[in-house]
């Protein structure tokens, strides 16, 4: 296959491989604590909500530090760089697993605009992300409802979904397509997805390019009732939450170093009260989304949801949901403290480094494209699998 333009996955960046960086945008972000939404829009497109803080506390007791709106893109704090929630209300499939639904005033191959509720995204039959590369971090992808289809330059393929998550590290170059198949011909296929960017150090980012996934049934899920009687439910996705730890990150993951790295789902009833525990090391920065439900009160602090939150890690906090409950994501880890260079799916530390990311993806293809087609998907049967680039093939103990 030939190189197909760049698409920045979640974000709905393109960038011609034949052309120049010059008259481009090249996002150079400093170290430091303040949060950043760290994306790089399409021309004439706005900046996606939560770029900037609605609210930053000047009360030196207070446990919310600052306050921020929620669009498809959330700001992150260092070690993280992106946070794209992607929930999409697609109808009945087709027979090639798209929609069966008029596309019409739809903008193929860049449809973001959220018609009728759902989004084709970069894909022209199947809604998705056809093959695009990355270079300098990590996706951490963890599907709540819906199927993705996995392909990748290393021969990996997998379908996933329901609670599970796919950890990829690009390192020094991988190429990836992620599609969305719509499996049901009777009914909806509701899809609800988060993709998390997790940074690298310089030293890893040559690192070998990895697919890790982890089932649903090994992530664990912590079930808690308070005094009075309400619930809360957290699923620990990366990093250990007390004595429930979910399997080890990637060996050249920041995750994987004494880092803190943490991403935790909390479903609070209505009024239920849960401890979230203070991080384990002093300097280990954290963030509450707020994305569903009524709001949560920190501390005795709001927040509402479609909202997040910088808070105290040093800090246990009490979580009360409000009468219509809440869901969270809560983010936490220790920051790289290095110099970020991103342009669109390429993220290093200087501008020669993305420079020389696009030279090496024009020369060598990251490894080329052992796919037929960009958009891969996997037929009709839902059963989840996973095939390893060593060809080795797994999948749940348990299909849902």
């Amino acid at each position: 296959m030939a190189l197909r333009p760049i698409r920045d996955a979640g974000l709905g960046i393109a960038t011609d491989l034949d052309g120049s960086l010059q008259g481009h945008t090249i996002e150079s972000r400093p170290t430091g604590t303040a949060m950043s939404a760290t994306t790089t829009p399409p021309p004439n497109t706005p900046s996606p909500a939560g770029t900037t803080p609605a609210k930053a506390s000047t009360t030196t007791d207070a446990v919310i530090h600052e306050v921020f709106p929620l669009g498809n893109q959330w700001p992150t704090l260092d070690p993280f760089l992106f946070v794209a929630h992607h929930r999409d209300a697609y109808p009945a499939g087709t027979g090639a697993m798209g929609p069966d639904a008029p596309l019409d005033g739809r903008e193929i191959g860049a449809d973001f605009a959220d018609i009728d509720g759902w989004n084709m995204y970069h894909g022209s039959a199947v809604p998705g992300f056809p093959q695009h590369p990355h270079r300098g971090f990590e996706t951490i992808t963890y599907v709540r409802h819906g199927l993705i289809d996995h392909a990748d330059s290393l021969g990996a393929a997998a379908r996933f979904g329901h609670g599970d998550m796919q950890w990829v590290t690009a390192g020094n170059g991988i190429v990836h397509s992620e599609m969305f198949p719509l499996l049901n011909r009777d009914e909806a296929n509701p899809l609800e997805l988060f993709q998390i960017w997790l940074n690298l150090p310089a030293a890893d980012k040559g690192a070998a390019p990895a697919f890790t996934m982890y089932w649903s049934d090994v992530l664990p899920m912590i079930e808690h009732t308070d005094a009075n009687g309400a619930g809360t439910s957290v699923r620990v996705i990366v990093g250990a939450l007390g004595e429930h730890a979910p399997p080890a990150p990637p060996p050249d993951s920041w995750a994987a170093r004494n880092s803190d790295v943490a991403i935790w789902h909390v479903c609070l009833d209505g009024n239920a009260i849960w401890q979230l525990p203070a991080a384990e090391e002093g300097d280990t920065q954290r963030v509450v989304y707020a994305f569903e439900g009524d709001h949560v009160s920190i501390d005795h602090e709001r927040l509402d949801a479609g909202n997040g939150a910088r808070v105290d890690a040093t800090r246990q906090l009490t979580l009360v949901g409000g009468p219509g409950g809440a869901e969270l994501l809560v983010m936490q880890g220790r920051p790289i403290a290095e110099p970020v260079a991103r342009y669109g799916p390429f993220v290093m530390n200087t501008r020669a480094e993305i420079a020389q990311a696009f030279d090496d993806y024009r020369a060598t293809g990251f490894g080329g494209w052992p796919w037929t087609v960009d958009d891969p998907v996997h037929g009709t049967d839902p059963k989840r699998f996973a095939r390893r680039p060593d060809g080795r093939t797994d999948g749940p103990p348990v299909e849902l």
